[in-house]
């Protein structure tokens, strides 16, 4: 990494924790319903809200309710954006009289946004009508973001409660998210990108002159609501963009001052939920310990993708038979690259969105190195848990720290606890579950993909890099990522079905026994803090997460991964 690289991540870094810490104070206030009294207006709107659906703001759920209302309440939003989607060609707002979209990607896109991934097969501007964008897009930006935060905050109750068969009420954790954690950074972010040139407006598409004039026909640019629909795209790690060409395109991602803001609003909530996390269980070095675990992981991958990238393509810089193509590599690999940001920026926006469960991206992970693309392949196989998603981020991470303490405590021979709640066979059950149905959700699929017609059929390269593509195509949908490796044709009844329940499974599969777990360790007793417990909040624990989490996380995709970039870093060494 060159230096304009280390000052960039660096004040990215210090920029985020900057921004998280009063932010993860406020979260862990929402949280607890501690809102100040200046918020009484709003606070009256959100009971009225509950008054006009029967909800009793004051009951407290235990895991299993908790559980059936956020799936149910779930599958409702996925049925409205499928309806949405198919029906749109005789609703309003839709100015270029686009008819409905077909039935497969329908489903696709319905489980796309209701599970965070928002994988998009499809061409925004030349698909949605402006109301299926906002009303059923853009609304689920919002609450798929708000489940994911219901259900960290869950997870965090069944830690800090003594001794309680209740984690929460998932109707006013949705609201109280939204409401008062997503709508405001929303509206204040989408100001700032309007600021910088995103475009904001219902008017039809415009017909323009290009340069050469009169010798070359109209060019039509999209219009559109972007401003309001990116800002919560990043903010709650969405990633699904109004137009196909995601942040790469200059509607949504102008400048590169808007370029680095989107950057931070991708980890803005995941950092500052770690910093709640602390507050919330009563001791913030817990949450610092995690914090660093994260911190360490994510500067290994940015530092590796950057480096690699920069060097550009040995076989150009070998064979020297293009001047042109061996000059542009001599500054990096510039090729899916968008010129605006250039390589530094765009490598850490990669590293940004895939380890996060953000999936917007502002250049073409198909067109990096074999193994620079395999970072962003490898972040994404993790879990999603460096930093990871609003609310799915951190309840992976204390997932892995469940299995690092009770690794801990098979070798030096004691019961395992967390945070003073003993860590039995029935967490360990749920653990596993959570940490298997991915990797199980990501190798069936690819599988299925690879010995299915259907599925070479897609593959936009030949030999590994084009397996490459379906191994990243099924990591995103499991993963509930959403970034692709742009080189697979996945808008095909095929790839719509079978992503669509890696989505789903990859989503909820892991939900329940979160969630499960958090009821399990609310009814326990909390422990008091003896000689012989586990430290977890030093260097030791952090090392040991961190080893749990590459171990355990990696391990299941290694035969896989040696398939596909590693393969093909082989074959790019040898033909030098």
């Amino acid at each position: 990494m060159n230096s304009q690289a280390w000052i960039q991540l660096a004040v990215f870094l210090a920029l985020l924790m900057l921004l998280a810490w009063p932010l993860g104070r406020w979260l862990a206030a929402v949280a607890e319903g501690r809102l100040p009294q200046g918020l009484a207006p709003f606070c009256r709107v959100e009971t009225a809200l509950y008054r006009a659906a029967g909800i009793d703001a004051a009951v407290s759920m235990g895991w299993k309710a908790y559980a059936l209302a956020l799936l149910a309440f779930n599958a409702l939003g996925a049925l409205a954006v499928y309806a949405l989607q198919r029906l749109q060609g005789g609703l309003p707002l839709n100015p270029q009289g686009l008819p409905g979209v077909g039935a497969d990607s329908s489903l696709n896109t319905a489980v796309s946004f209701v599970s965070n991934t928002n994988w998009q097969g499809y061409a925004g501007e030349a698909t949605m009508s402006y109301l299926t964008q906002m009303l059923a897009l853009g609304v689920q930006n919002f609450l798929s973001a708000a489940t994911g935060i219901a259900v960290a905050f869950a997870l965090i109750r069944g830690f800090a409660a003594r001794s309680s068969s209740a984690i929460g009420n998932f109707w006013v954790d949705v609201t109280r998210i939204t409401v008062y954690v997503l709508l405001p950074l929303s509206l204040v972010f989408a100001v700032f990108l309007v600021s910088q040139g995103v475009i904001q407006n219902v008017q039809p598409y415009q017909d323009v002159s290009t340069l050469e004039g009169a010798a070359s026909p109209p060019q039509t640019l999209a219009m559109g609501p972007v401003a309001s629909q990116e800002a919560i795209k990043m903010i709650g790690t969405n990633g699904g963009g109004f137009f196909n060409a995601n942040s790469a395109h200059p509607y949504e991602n102008p400048t590169p001052l808007s370029n680095f803001a989107q950057m931070l609003a991708i980890f803005l909530i995941p950092a500052g939920l770690v910093f709640a996390f602390g507050r919330l269980v009563g001791d913030v070095r817990q949450g610092g310990a995690l914090l660093a675990a994260m911190t360490v992981m994510f500067v290994l991958a940015v530092v590796t993708v950057t480096s690699l990238e920069q060097r550009g393509h040995p076989q150009l810089a070998a064979l020297g038979v293009d001047p042109v193509a061996s000059a542009l590599q001599a500054g990096g690999n510039m090729e899916g690259k968008e010129a605006r940001f250039g390589i530094a920026a765009s490598a850490l926006f990669a590293a940004i969105t895939t380890a996060a469960s953000c999936g917007a991206v502002n250049a073409m992970h198909d067109s990096f190195m074999p193994l620079g693309g395999a970072v962003p392949l490898l972040l994404i196989q993790l879990g999603e848990v460096v930093f990871g998603g609003v609310g799915s981020g951190l309840y992976g991470m204390l997932v892995f720290a469940i299995l690092a303490v009770f690794i801990a405590g098979l070798m030096i021979g004691r019961t395992p606890e967390y945070l003073g709640k003993k860590i039995e066979p029935y967490e360990m059950k749920m653990t596993a579950v959570v940490i298997l149905v991915t990797p199980l959700l990501v190798l069936l699929g690819t599988a299925v993909a690879l010995t299915a017609p259907a599925g070479p059929a897609g593959m936009g390269n030949p030999g590994p890099h084009g397996y490459t593509e379906i191994l990243y195509a099924l990591s995103s949908a499991a993963n509930n990522n959403g970034s692709a490796f742009a080189g697979l044709s996945a808008n095909t009844p095929f790839y719509n079905l079978l992503l669509a329940v890696a989505m789903w499974f990859g989503r909820f599969g892991v939900i329940v026994p979160v969630l499960a777990i958090a009821g399990s360790l609310a009814a326990k007793k909390r422990l008091p803090v003896t000689a012989g417990t586990l430290p977890t909040h030093g260097p030791l624990f952090v090392v040991l997460l961190i080893g749990a989490v590459l171990l355990v996380g990696l391990l299941n995709y290694v035969p896989a991964l040696a398939l596909g970039p590693v393969v093909e870093h082989l074959m790019q060494a040898a033909a030098r």
